[in-house]
C-alpha cells in the first residue's frame, strides 16, 4: 500500500489526470485487456482497432474465445496476426476454449494467463462496446496514481451514467441487483455488479482465481468482495455504459439464479467485513 494518504492520491490522480494524457513512464505500464467473445464477429473488430489507437503503448488485448460458432475466434486471430509488437509484447493474443462455461470462467482463464505473461495490470472489459475505451487511460491512471488494487468502471458514482435505450425496468433491476449484493455482503463498493474492472497483478493472484466459483456473471461479485476481504484498495470512476449494439445478450435464466444466490454462499462463509482492516475502503 503506498504511504500517500487518500486525499494525496487522489489529488495526485487529478492533476496527471487533467493533462489529458498520461505520463510517458505510466502509459508504458504493461496492461492486458481480457475480452471474452461468443458471438462477437460484429463488434470485435471495432473494439480491438479503438483499443490499438490509443496512446498506451504497453497495453495488448487478449481475446478469450469459446469456440465461437460465427468465427469470431478466427478473426481474432487474423487481427492478432497483424499487429507489431511493442515492448517485446505481443499487442494481441488469442486464448480458445472447447467449450462456453460462463463468462466468469473465461475471465479467470484470461486473466490468469495475462498475469502469467507478465501484465502489471489486468482490465476486464465486454466486447459488445458497453464498456468506453477512451476510459482506459483514466482507470490505468488512478490505479497508479492511488496504487489501488481495483479500480472500478463504475455506473452508480456520481457522474456515470446508463445508455438512453435501457428503460426504466432495467435500469431499476440493475440499480436492484447492486444493492441487493452489497446489502447482502456488507460492501460500500457502488457497483459490485459491474464489469469494467482493471486489477493490480498483485490482487488477480490474491483473490486466487482458480478457486472462484463463480461461473456466470456473479464472478464480478465474487471478484470484488474477495478483493475487499483482503484488504485492498478499489476505487470508482464514474463511466457511461452504453447498450449493445450488435448481437444478443449472454444473459440466461441460470446465470441469473446464480446471481441471485452466490451473495448468500459468500456471506455464509464468513471472513471480516468492508471497513474492519486496513485498505478496505471504496472511494468515488
Amino acid at each position: 500500500m503506498t504511504e500517500a494518504s487518500p486525499l494525496d492520491a487522489a489529488e495526485r490522480a487529478v492533476r496527471v489526470l487533467g493533462a489529458g494524457r498520461l505520463p510517458e513512464e505510466w502509459a508504458a505500464t504493461p496492461l492486458t485487456v481480457v475480452m471474452p467473445t461468443y458471438n462477437e464477429a460484429g463488434n470485435l473488430p471495432g473494439m480491438a482497432d479503438a483499443l490499438m489507437a490509443l496512446p498506451l503503448p504497453g497495453l495488448s488485448l487478449l481475446v478469450v474465445d469459446d469456440s465461437s460458432p460465427d468465427g469470431t475466434g478466427d478473426l481474432a486471430e487474423d487481427r492478432a496476426r497483424h499487429q507489431e509488437e511493442t515492448y517485446g509484447r505481443r499487442r494481441m493474443n488469442v486464448l480458445h476454449r472447447t467449450e462456453k462455461d460462463g463468462l466468469g470462467r473465461a475471465y479467470a482463464a484470461g486473466m490468469a494467463k495475462a498475469v502469467e505473461d507478465g501484465a502489471h495490470y489486468v482490465l476486464q472489459m465486454d466486447a459488445d462496446g458497453s464498456h468506453p475505451v477512451e476510459k482506459v487511460a483514466e482507470l490505468l491512471g488512478v490505479a497508479l496514481a492511488t496504487d489501488a488494487g481495483v479500480v472500478v468502471g463504475s455506473r452508480y458514482v456520481q457522474g456515470g451514467t446508463l445508455s438512453d435505450a435501457w428503460g426504466a425496468h432495467r435500469k431499476l433491476l440493475s440499480r436492484w441487483a447492486n444493492a441487493y449484493a452489497g446489502t447482502i455482503l456488507g460492501t460500500r463498493v457502488r457497483d459490485i455488479t459491474g464489469g469494467f474492472n482493471l486489477w493490480r497483478a498483485d490482487a488477480v493472484r490474491a483473490v486466487d482465481l482458480g478457486s472462484v466459483d463463480s461461473a456466470g456473471y456473479s464472478f464480478q461479485v465474487e471478484m470484488k468482495y474477495r478483493a475487499v476481504r483482503l484488504g485492498f484498495d478499489v476505487m470508482e470512476v464514474p463511466i457511461h455504459f452504453e447498450d449493445r449494439t450488435v448481437g444478443e445478450s449472454k444473459m440466461n435464466l441460470m446465470v441469473q439464479l446464480e446471481s441471485v444466490v452466490m451473495p448468500w454462499k459468500l456471506r455464509m462463509r464468513g471472513g471480516p467485513r468492508q471497513g474492519s482492516g486496513p485498505g478496505s475502503g471504496s472511494s468515488a
